[in-house]
């Protein structure tokens, strides 16, 4: 992919798009991913990312730092993750206070996203076969199934942390695939939270070590299924959001319970299954519900409307 020579205000988009992925991030369900794609930049991430190499290095020896920030996408980088460093610290806190205190209108508006999301990149398949329709297939059922494990794990050591972050990073990059839930099955969530939280600089420094291995690894793979098997890939990541449904679903409760409950940030909480609301008839927070949920499917249109009169600009 060419590189892009950005302005200050074009860089500042781009720390917005990680302030709204980083955002995602912490949230057990939702992937940064999805909100890399729906805003335009997930070619150009995967590839920048697969881009950290020891050519990379070559450059930088033999051809000065220019050459080698150029050919890592620097700039894209450092904008980027400010933006996720500072949502990541400050904003998921507020989000957090959502997910606490209006979870089900969360996660409605998440669910108009998703599933808005999920339309666009069906948009962008090119070509539909036999192939890609499995595809759709495997990955609805296999982001359905995540969504519905019930999680059992548990882990506290620090070796595990590393672990934890490598494998989360991947799903974190992936439409559809929640890192955060991925870390909820592990049983590293909590820790992971209270470390961001807490600042405790151990906890997040090899979690950001685990990332760093997980991502540079995995976005080569990713970029070249992208670039080879394009049309399938966007089947599956298509598959992986209409799967996460499942996860995102507003109303939920506990196994063998009576009382409707809600998603919060506690791990015993996601032991959980999708009901329907008491009251569809002059219920005002389902009426609420629609709206958000409007409302989130509204956002990813106008900005996949907007980000094509880009394009054409």
């Amino acid at each position: 992919m060419e590189k892009k020579s950005r302005s200050l205000p074009q860089l500042g988009g781009i720390s917005l798009r990680g302030l709204a992925m980083g955002a995602a991030d912490v949230i057990p369900g939702v992937s940064g991913g999805t909100i890399a794609f729906i805003t335009g930049i997930y070619e150009e991430l995967i590839t920048s990312i697969s881009n950290i190499n020891l050519a990379a290095l070559k450059k930088l020896k033999d051809e000065g730092f220019s050459s080698f920030w150029n050919h890592v996408n620097g700039n894209f980088f450092v904008a980027l993750i400010l933006g996720i460093g500072v949502s990541v610290m400050s904003l998921a806190k507020v989000v957090t206070f959502f997910l606490v205190e209006y979870p089900v209108l969360l996660w409605a508006f998440f669910f108009g996203l998703i599933i808005a999301s999920a339309q666009l990149i069906l948009k962008t398949v090119s070509k539909w076969n036999v192939v890609n329709v499995i595809g759709l297939i495997v990955g609805t059922a296999v982001a359905g199934y995540i969504s519905t494990v019930h999680v059992v794990a548990s882990g506290g050591d620090l070796w595990y942390v590393v672990l934890s972050g490598a494998i989360a990073i991947c799903a974190m990059i992936l439409p559809g695939i929640s890192g955060a839930f991925i870390l909820v099955l592990l049983g590293s969530y909590g820790m992971i939270i209270e470390g961001l939280k807490n600042l405790d600089f151990t906890i997040i420094g090899l979690f950001c070590l685990g990332c760093l291995v997980g991502i540079l690894s995995f976005s080569k793979l990713l970029k070249f299924l992208y670039e080879n098997y394009k049309n399938l890939v966007l089947a599956v990541l298509s598959g992986f959001l209409i799967g996460s449904l499942l996860k995102i679903w507003p109303w939920k409760n506990p196994i063998g319970e009576e009382p409707i409950v809600v998603h919060s940030d506690g791990k015993e909480d996601w032991m959980m299954v999708n009901v329907l609301p008491e009251n569809f008839i002059g219920d005002a927070q389902l009426t609420s519900v629609i709206l958000l949920a409007v409302v989130g499917y509204l956002i990813v249109f106008l900005l996949d409307r907007f980000g094509n009169k880009s394009k054409k600009a």
